[in-house]
């Protein structure tokens, strides 16, 4: 790398390795250590001295060499006695052999590779420029952090003398040089937005480095930040012709024009190449072809040709149809497969799931294509229009064959299309795709008798069929021909040698076993099903049965023990051996998961075959205790003492337990899409109760900010159909979760709504806690809406009934809400005494989460009284457990209270920093009411460190969102603003 200094490797030659070899550091302090043991390198002259020879690289330095660095140019009388002393001085610290004496001077020799932290980092920077010429930019990132985070804070920090000043200052920009190439390639590899927050820190410590600015910039430009880049320029120009008298660089006023002009260029980095390391680039996708592939010679001809055509043309696409168990996916991935040469640039695979009742999105489909194609989750947009974008970007110029299966619709297929030359799609679906523009159509039908006869014989084998040959026809006839329905006949006949062919057919010849009506749709498909749950032995019969009632993308081992009302080892070896029948899959170790089409199948066969009938709703009857007995547990863990648990539906199943309350988070953020799933589906049945309880137990899956808008979607289900019901008790709690899920997503008007509205139904069916959550939930949403004197009402009304329920853990949530209330009306005394005495509560009953919401509470009201390093350190430990819970929300609102508490101190450039890292963790949660208020202390930030456009514009935008919502807050706002950025 250019400019950057050496030193060259300092060996001892020969000699073998010793058990705690010397090292030293100059990159901060100067230091020397034997193995773990920190040596004394004596006074700040002798160090002075022992630096001088390390950077030396290994050179003799005269004794008048090193007399003018440690003292320049006035150096005592007797100072070539002082250097003699301190020589002799570190010759009895070191190792013998290393500090040596020679021609008058001294030298430091011997030492051994990555003994001196400088060396170590020289060589990082080096490796990290082949890593950067190689395309490597992962790995050239990695290097550069690595060689980076060997600086301790200052260079030789405390030595005297010129000599150390000179290196101090080289050494400085040196390690500015280095963060500027790793920040360039942050910003190539698709993290700009990351990269906001320590470019803003950048340029406010060092105001003149017009490189930092301009990478700022283009960060600011990719976030979508237009307005505030082109404001960063605007401060740089007025810096530079106040401090320095001078315009800026050419480069700079190039930027800015590109940037007012929208320059298509700057919106994707240089260098749009996958990171190798984190991701592949070259995926392979595609599932294993069967061996035993048989017929459809033509349709594998005529797709293969429309594939190989897809080099000169600007997308091939063909789309195969067809009933459910017809063979379309084993076609396509057979074709695919063939043709994988005409796509080295790789092939990308999805199952759709479009016969199922939720397929998958086409934005969730994206992001796991892009993070296959190499793009970094940081640079992953969130929008589908976005995704698809970026998506046929990284496309551009390779050439991609890309198969999605089981397709619901057009619809979903358009946005998941590659649209480049050279790449190609095959879908496959149940529908004929006539509205998917310039797709080739390919409608499949069932085998021929003789392609069925021959699937048939090859995997049960030549020598049963031979002798058998009219029973095996009758055997593939009565499959209807289907290539599904037909391999799992034959896979069953194989795996039992005690039968004949003739067995099987007569066993298919009972149209009891079989679905009357073959060709009627995609119910079609039911025939093969029909052959392979006759086949079960009673107990796995059952287990088809009832576990296929539950909703939910697949089922954990131990919810499906539930369900069976089972030993777990018993219930795994069913699992096992449905797996092997294709009647179920093995979703990852401990889940299974069902084809939707044999779901739906499973739960006809329960309608039909289960008895009692009352045996289905007590399957899940026991689902349902299951999970609301464990997210109880995991609440409890989160909350020990917490009074709510007591008050839920008692639940006749066991749940699981936990050792420690990371593995209860896992569980329940693990298990949420089922959990939710499970909810919604008992919200119609007489299970509405503990739905409703459940939900409320889950409460943390609506405050992580991840599941909040699904959570807010099952609470609204279960609030209608408690209100069809007629259950006021379980409408009211209903409202309760909803309410929570709108205050956590800043819908503060409707989250008001419905806590009212549970209000008054407690009133009339009395449900003291629940009663005690909608007053808390009012009085904090009156908190929010300023409406302070409500707000205490509210929340008083809650102690009272916290109190009365002897539910201290509520008591002290309410508390510490008071104290809000408190603070927002001047009585800091006691808004810090009533904050402070809820966190002690907490803190006694061991709650770790809830703890760190008194914390914060403590931090707001210790920042206002001016207590401001108290406030920063309750903050930061609230901000260490929001972080370790996984509670987004919390972590970007605990960064956004510390981005406060930076600028009541006068530290503007970290509160910028901390305020730039809010608005990234609280991307897409927390509602615009909150996002308005972190761009009012990002502007006060970069305000106070000269970036005055930059605050102009977060202002502005923070206007806009208060008075879009009504908030008097847009008053304090609005006196920020010139009268020019008003207009």
């Amino acid at each position: 790398m250019d400019g950057v200094p050496r030193v060259p490797e300092q060996r001892r030659a020969g000699s073998c390795a010793e058990p705690a070899p010397l090292s030293f550091g100059v990159l901060g302090p100067v230091r020397a250590r034997r193995g773990s043991e920190q040596l004394s390198t004596g006074s700040p002259q002798q160090r002075a001295l022992l630096a001088a020879l390390l950077l030396r690289e290994g050179r003799t330095a005269t004794a008048g060499e090193l007399i003018d660095a440690v003292w320049g140019e006035e150096p005592p009388s007797q100072a070539l006695a002082a250097l003699r002393t301190y020589a002799s001085r570190l010759r009895k610290v070191l190792d013998p052999g290393v500090l040596v004496s020679e021609s008058g001077g001294y030298a430091v020799r011997g030492l051994a590779e990555g003994a001196l932290d400088l060396a170590v980092a020289q060589d990082l920077a080096a490796e990290a420029e082949k890593a950067k010429s190689a395309g490597d930019l992962r790995h050239a990132r990695e290097l550069l952090g690595r060689a980076l985070a060997l600086w301790d804070g200052e260079v030789l920090a405390g030595v005297p003398g010129p000599y150390a000043e000179a290196q101090r200052v080289r050494l400085e920009e040196w390690r500015l040089q280095l963060l500027e190439s790793r920040l360039d390639m942050d910003l190539e590899q698709g993290c700009h937005a990351e990269a906001v927050s320590e470019l803003t820190a950048l340029t406010a410590a060092h105001p003149l480095r017009e490189r930092l600015r301009e990478l700022l910039m283009l960060a600011l430009y990719r976030s979508g930040r237009q307005a505030e880049a082109l404001a960063v320029y605007a401060d740089t120009r007025r810096l530079l012709a106040d401090e320095l008298g001078v315009d800026p660089r050419p480069g700079l006023r190039e930027l800015q024009q590109r940037i007012l002009q929208a320059d298509p260029a700057l919106a994707e980095p240089q260098s749009p190449q996958a990171e190798p390391a984190a991701a592949p680039v070259r995926p392979a996708q595609l599932p294993a072809t069967v061996p035993d592939f048989t017929g459809r010679a033509a349709f594998v001809q005529e797709l293969g040709e429309v594939l190989s055509s897809a080099e000169g043309r600007v997308m091939a696409v063909s789309a195969v149809a067809g009933i459910g168990g017809v063979g379309k996916t084993t076609l396509a991935v057979h074709v695919a497969h063939q043709a994988r040469t005409a796509f080295p640039d790789g092939q990308l695979y999805v199952d759709l799931q479009g016969a199922g009742a939720r397929a998958a999105e086409p934005e969730t489909v994206l992001g796991s294509f892009l993070r296959a194609l190499g793009t970094a989750d940081s640079a992953i947009p969130d929008s589908l229009e976005e995704r698809a974008a970026l998506y046929r970007s990284v496309l551009d110029g390779r050439r991609v064959l890309v198969l999605l299966d089981n397709a619901r619709d057009a619809a979903q297929v358009r946005p998941l299309l590659p649209g480049t030359e050279g790449c190609a799609a095959l879908v496959t679906s149940r529908v004929r795709m006539v509205d998917l523009a310039g797709a080739h159509l390919v409608d499949l039908d069932v085998m021929s008798p003789e392609e069925a006869l021959a699937l048939f014989t090859k995997i049960v084998g030549e020598e049963r069929v031979a002798s058998e040959r009219e029973a095996a026809l009758d055997v593939v006839a009565a499959c209807g021909f289907l290539p599904l329905a037909i391999r799992i006949a034959a896979s069953r006949l194989a795996a039992r040698r005690t039968w004949t062919v003739s067995v099987l057919a007569a066993k298919l010849a009972d149209e009891r076993r079989r679905l009357d009506e073959l060709q009627a749709g995609d119910l079609a498909v039911k025939a093969t099903f029909e052959l392979g749950y006759g086949a079960l032995e009673p107990a796995q019969a059952r287990a088809f049965r009832l576990l296929g009632l539950a909703d939910g993308p697949d089922i954990s081992l131990a919810a499906a023990a539930a369900v069976l009302d089972l030993p777990a080892e018993e219930t795994e070896d069913l699992l096992e051996a449905l797996v092997d029948t294709s009647l179920l899959e093995s979703a990852a170790p401990g889940r299974y998961r069902y084809h939707d089409l044999v779901r739906l199948y499973a739960r006809a066969c329960a309608e039909r075959d289960e008895w009692p009938p009352s045996e289905r709703d007590a399957a899940m009857s026991r689902l349902l205790d299951f999970y609301l007995a464990t997210a109880a547990g995991v609440y409890l863990i989160e909350r020990p003492g917490d009074r709510l648990v007591d008050h839920l539906a008692a639940p006749e199943y066991q749940g699981l337990t936990f050792a420690d309350r990371h593995q209860a988070q896992d569980w329940l953020y693990s298990e949420a899409v089922c959990l939710l799933a499970c909810v919604r589906q008992s919200a119609g049945s007489g299970f509405l109760r503990r739905a409703v309880d459940l939900l409320w137990a889950a409460v943390d899956l609506a405050e992580s900010g991840t599941n909040s808008k699904a959570y807010e979607g099952v609470a609204s289900a279960l609030r209608q159909a408690a209100r069809e019901a007629g259950d006021t008790r379980a409408e009211a709690r209903a409202l309760i979760t909803l309410g929570y899920a709108h205050s956590v997503t800043g819908r503060f008007d409707l989250a008001d709504e419905e806590a009212a509205l549970a209000h008054e139904l407690i009133g009339a069916a009395p449900d003291p806690l629940a009663g005690c959550w909608a007053s808390n939930i009012l009085g904090v949403i009156a908190l929010y809406q300023s409406r302070h004197e409500d707000g205490e009402t509210h929340i008083t009304r809650a102690i009272e009934g916290f109190r009365a329920c002897d539910d201290r853990a509520g008591e002290a949530a309410v508390l510490c809400n008071l104290s809000r209330i408190h603070l927002a009306t001047g009585r800091t005394d006691s808004a810090v005494s009533l904050a402070r005495q809820g966190m002690e509560m907490y803190d006694a009953m061991g709650h770790a989460l809830k703890g760190a919401n008194g914390r914060y509470a403590l931090g707001l009201a210790l920042t206002e009284h001016g207590e401001l390093p108290e406030a920063a350190a309750r903050l930061q430990e609230a901000l260490t457990v929001f972080r370790d819970s996984r509670q987004r929300l919390w972590e970007g609102m605990s960064l956004f209270r510390l981005a406060e508490v930076d600028l009541a101190a006068g530290r503007p450039a970290q509160a910028a920093a901390n305020a730039e890292s809010a608005l990234t963790v609280l991307r897409g949660i927390g509602g615009d009411w909150r996002r308005a208020g972190v761009l009012v202390a990002l502007g006060h930030g970069l305000s106070g460190i000269g970036q005055s456009g930059r605050a102009q514009v977060c202002w502005r935008e923070a206007l806009e969102l208060f008075e879009a919502l009504g908030a008097p807050e847009a008053e304090t706002v609005r006196p920020l603003l010139t009268p020019l950025t008003l207009a």
